[in-house]
């Protein structure tokens, strides 16, 4: 199974939505669901809600595909890749304020179809790292909120020792525990605007209140050596002085 994504069908010629449901399920895919009918989605959504939907635009009935989009979007999030045997221009201008995924034309192989399904994927693995990218972190004046999985964990300021780069990535490291958060080190300096942290390396925000060495180059947190420059390490000094 692809990392279960989730397949409705919306087809109303069910010989040719039977024979898609086929090659999605070889495709290692799982299909919720054939419908022919635009009236009967919305109820079949609210009860099992799949991560795609491949809608047919020509549908039969009181909605066609494109007016039935619409409707979807009003409650859903859901992607859509369109299927239609008529690809005038009069329909891909309806159907593109929908903003579908992709378009497949019928007939179709099945190689058109995996590939359609593979890029929709990945742009929605795309989106959600922009997602986690600007939910990663919530500051406030004692705590800092950070994702972990599905859930913002509560970390608060007085218990992080350090925080290190890497990359475009910051691991805050605690005492029982490390947080590896999608922020640069400087856009996280930024938000946390802390008097007990100071940046004194390109790679480090400190906790001065966990300081337990101050050395020539470098300081120590919990065994951990961290360089410090001389201009900074004055900075250091004055700033605990103050605290």
């Amino acid at each position: 199974m692809n990392d279960n994504i989730t397949i409705l069908v919306v087809e109303d010629e069910m010989i040719i939505g039977a024979n898609i449901s086929l090659q999605l399920t070889n495709l290692g895919y799982e299909v919720i669901g054939i419908i022919p009918r635009g009236e009967e989605v919305l109820p079949k959504i609210r009860l099992q809600q799949p991560k795609i939907i491949l809608l047919d635009i020509n549908l039969k009935g009181d909605l066609d595909g494109i007016e039935l989009a619409h409707l979807i979007q009003k409650e859903f999030n859901i992607p859509i890749i369109y299927l239609t045997a008529n690809s005038d221009e009069h329909h891909f201008n309806r159907a593109k304020f929908t903003h579908p995924y992709a378009f497949l034309s019928k007939p179709f192989k099945k190689i058109d179809l995996q590939r359609a399904i593979e890029l929709v994927i990945l742009r929605i693995e795309e989106e959600k790292k922009q997602d986690l990218h600007e939910t990663e972190t919530f500051v406030m004046s004692d705590s800092i909120f950070v994702r972990s999985h599905d859930k913002m964990i509560k970390i608060n300021i007085n218990d992080i020792l350090f925080i290190e780069a890497e990359r475009n990535y910051s691991k805050i490291h605690c005492k029982e525990k490390q947080h590896l958060i999608v922020s640069t080190l400087k856009d996280l300096e930024e938000k946390l605007n802390v008097n007990n942290l100071m940046r004194i390396h390109r790679s480090f925000i400190i906790n001065m209140q966990h300081i337990d060495e101050i050395a020539s180059t470098h300081i120590v947190i919990a065994k951990k050596a961290i360089p410090i420059t001389a201009e900074l390490k004055k900075q250091l000094l004055l700033h605990i002085q103050k605290v």
